[in-house]
């Protein structure tokens, strides 16, 4: 197992998450030799099949740039991830690859997941290793989580998908890893009702969208952009029927080939992409 220790430290407060300090971006760290793993939960899924190529690339679409990132589950894995084997969060995309690089798994792509608050704690659900480390919220309040309808992604095996907060508690799909968070950008193939075409708040955005059972897209953008065009950008143009809003202003990427977006920004939940050499737990 990956030498990765995932244990409960979550608040439980309702609150909107407040932005973070962005951190000067260290140098990638340098590659090590492999670790003998420690005891620990690792929460990756997938199945053994070996991916070729990068799965990341540049897009273009109303006049925005963004990185993203198709991830076919079939070929690589995907974990959520929180806390260190210290008991800490990693804090950083950076930390966190350089921890996972210690261990000999460096990630092929990471992207901060839901939505947290202060102490990097999840807003809402935490599912990983197909144990859940923190409850859906299902409260009211301020901020984009609570726009609702929110949502839950979710991936188990070589399957993935995402559901409106109260269907995924109404009937649980087997879920290895799930993060929640708001608001949902898609359902089934329709905007959220609360979206104009393109509202005057222009933010730097990351989501998840699924393509189909065994695609997950990744998507950032490298510029400004409303809610409107960035749903469009899951829908029209990435061919997701659903995606999920993951965050604003604290959005962050880590990718190859100079596709990296704000990795230095704080953390809390980490999505990471990982091929077919990484262990299951």
């Amino acid at each position: 197992m990956l030498a990765l220790l995932l244990t409960a430290a979550c608040g439980t407060a309702v609150s909107t998450p407040r932005p973070a300090a962005e951190v000067a971006e260290p140098a990638p760290p340098a590659a090590t030799a492999p670790l003998a793993p420690a005891p620990g939960s690792s929460s990756f899924t997938g199945p053994d099949s070996r991916a070729s190529g990068q799965p990341c690339r540049a897009v273009s679409f109303e006049a925005a740039d963004y990185t993203v990132c198709e991830i076919d589950l079939r070929r690589y894995r995907v974990g959520l991830f929180w806390l260190g084997p210290d008991g800490r969060p990693y804090g950083t995309l950076y930390a966190f690859r350089r921890a996972m690089a210690a261990a000999g798994y460096p990630p092929v792509v990471s992207m901060n997941a839901g939505m947290y608050h202060e102490d990097l704690s999840p807003v809402g659900l935490f599912v990983s290793g197909g144990r859940q480390l923190n409850p859906a919220n299902e409260g009211d309040g301020d901020g984009n989580f609570f726009m609702k309808p929110n949502g839950v992604f979710y991936a188990d095996g070589d399957r993935a998908g995402i559901l409106e907060t109260e269907a995924y508690l109404r009937q649980p799909p087997a879920a290895g890893i799930a993060t929640q968070s708001g608001p949902l950008l898609v359902m089934d193939g329709a905007l959220h009702p609360l979206f104009s075409d393109d509202g005057p708040s222009r933010k730097i955005r990351n989501g998840i969208g699924v393509r189909d059972d065994h695609t997950v897209v990744f998507a950032i953008s490298r510029d400004g952009v409303s809610f409107g065009s960035f749903a469009r950008l899951f829908r029209d143009a990435l061919g997701c029927r659903n995606a999920l809003y993951l965050d604003g202003s604290i959005s962050a990427l880590s990718a190859p080939d100079g596709l990296s977006v704000g990795w230095g920004i704080r953390v809390g939940p980490i999505l990471a992409v990982f091929d077919r050499t990484a262990p299951v737990s």
